[in-house]
């Protein structure tokens, strides 16, 4: 499942920019008063301002086999968050590894390297690693209405879990997260999770406004 494109909601418009473009070294690719868009591999990621935003999950695909060189480039720019007391996540079910972050928000966000994928080149770590945006949490009270309104605009598989807690959607190159707020909290940091308003463009296409699926057209 491919995300293309990825719009988020800030309250601080300038730090986020300042974050994802002298931080995180990504592309600018627009920016005015009242959003910035950066280049994320073959996606692109949006920040619109807003007078409220509620945190988001969000993931990235990076280069297959180098997690351990992500972690010491992002551990020089940001605080890493740990995972039960690692900086790397270990997710051998599903053959990647992963580590997290915060940005200026307090967004989560997510470098996961997918075996999968097989990904692979030998320069050093840099945001030209980062390949992709790979997951978006939506987050609900009833995993299996989303899952269901989901798959008709297309059908779609469930990678991982069930529709009770967390339930995984799509495949190793993008995933939809659907998380119970009612049964789970967001991993590593365990804090209550709410649903964040974001719109999409890929091979789905749709808004999550206000905890619910309002379809747009391309």
């Amino acid at each position: 499942m491919q995300i293309s494109e990825l719009t988020l909601f800030t309250t601080n418009l300038e730090a986020q920019q300042h974050f994802y473009t002298q931080v995180l070294e990504l592309p600018l690719v627009a920016a005015d008063t009242e959003n910035f868009t950066v280049k994320i591999g073959v996606s692109s990621l949006t920040f619109v301002k807003s007078e409220r935003a509620n945190p988001a999950h969000f993931a990235i695909n990076i280069s297959s086999y180098k997690i351990q060189q992500a972690l010491q480039w992002i551990q020089k720019r940001v605080a890493v968050l740990l995972c039960e007391g690692e900086a790397i996540a270990d997710f051998s079910n599903w053959n990647a590894e992963a580590l997290y972050f915060y940005d200026k928000d307090g967004n989560i966000v997510e470098f996961i390297a997918r075996k999968d994928l097989d990904v692979i080149n030998t320069h050093p770590f840099s945001a030209s690693d980062l390949v992709s945006i790979s997951e978006i949490g939506i987050v609900s009270t009833d995993n299996k209405a989303i899952y269901e309104q989901l798959n008709a605009m297309r059908p779609i598989e469930v990678y991982d879990g069930n529709f009770e807690r967390f339930c995984a959607l799509g495949n190793a190159e993008g995933l939809f997260i659907l998380v119970n707020n009612t049964k789970k909290k967001w991993y590593p940091t365990l804090e209550e999770a709410y649903p964040a308003d974001f719109h999409i463009k890929g091979d789905y296409n749709f808004a999550f406004l206000n905890g619910t699926i309002v379809t747009e057209k391309v």
